[in-house]
């Protein structure tokens, strides 16, 4: 093992068991920290066509540029007006970088494995973006599968928009 394998281990160790919380309305979801490369506010957002409409387009953040996701409309939840709490969670998954729009951001928590239990099985298409359920205190966070987030048809849109 390199040194650069070495880091890599050593600070996915101290990102196991770590989440970004943030909410939709009254849910509460978490993705796991390993993902998260920065937060920022909302920003001037382009739009650019033929994408889908949960994709509401690109934001230059410090040149690079971003194509930005409303995760209520990725859930088919309706639409709200964007306000000063507004937050945009950046991410880097399946070799892009993508902006998370969600209303709300709350903290970074640790919930251990033992607190983490299987989404339920209501029907097959229902939980695809769900990988588990934390239990904090007496409140549920559900643990979001940045994987699932982004299909593959919109990796290749997101890439020939650039």
């Amino acid at each position: 093992m390199d040194a650069t394998e070495w880091m890599d281990a050593s600070q996915e160790d101290t990102q196991k068991g770590k989440y970004l919380t943030f909410s939709l309305g009254q849910e509460y979801y978490a993705i796991e920290i390993k993902y998260v490369t920065e937060i920022i506010g909302l920003q001037p957002i382009s739009e650019v066509p033929e994408l889908p409409d949960y994709i509401k387009g690109i934001i230059n953040l410090r040149g690079k540029i971003i194509p930005v996701m409303d995760v209520r409309l990725r859930f088919k939840k309706p639409s709200v007006g964007y306000n000063d709490r507004t937050c945009v969670i950046v991410i880097e998954i399946s070799r892009i970088s993508i902006g998370l729009i969600v209303d709300l951001v709350s903290e970074v928590m640790e919930i251990p494995d033992s607190e983490i239990v299987p989404p339920p099985e209501v029907n097959q298409t229902g939980n695809k973006y769900i990988m588990g359920i934390g239990k904090v205190n007496h409140e549920v966070k559900l643990l979001l599968d940045c994987e699932k987030l982004i299909n593959d048809k919109d990796i290749e849109q997101l890439e020939e928009s650039r």
